[in-house]
């Protein structure tokens, strides 16, 4: 008899934490859609357009001393956009064109501001 009370109380303990375990799936799940809700909405959307000027990224900087020389190398003409953000790009200095994923490239904005007379300045 005193078995089958034990029996029956440790069944039901089983129960509980397989309950406990399955609550905690889903807490982690719902955590998860909510923080890829919050990284999704601050990612911006880069868009290029073929005669575009970008900058490029070069990754392997860190390779290189000198801790003042940018990462940034351009500016580089779009020429061509594919599908998923492959962009190809030439440089006014050689002829053959480059395929960079667009997420190392920025907008260059430097021929803009040099054909603006004025420049906007504004102190923090």
């Amino acid at each position: 008899m005193d078995f089958e009370k034990a029996r029956a109380e440790r069944k039901l303990q089983l129960q509980e934490l397989e309950n406990i375990r399955l609550e905690a799936y889903e807490n982690s799940r719902l955590y998860k859609e909510k923080v890829k809700a919050v990284h999704d909405k601050n990612i911006k959307r880069r868009e290029f357009q073929p005669g575009d000027l970008v900058l490029l990224y070069n990754s392997k900087m860190r390779l290189m001393p000198g801790k003042l020389r940018s990462r940034w190398d351009g500016p580089y003409r779009v020429e061509k956009a594919e599908p998923y953000e492959v962009f190809h790009l030439s440089h006014s200095s050689s002829s053959e064109l480059i395929k960079v994923n667009g997420h190392r490239l920025k907008l260059f904005h430097g021929e803009k501001m040099a054909k603006n007379m004025e420049l906007e300045i504004f102190l923090l």
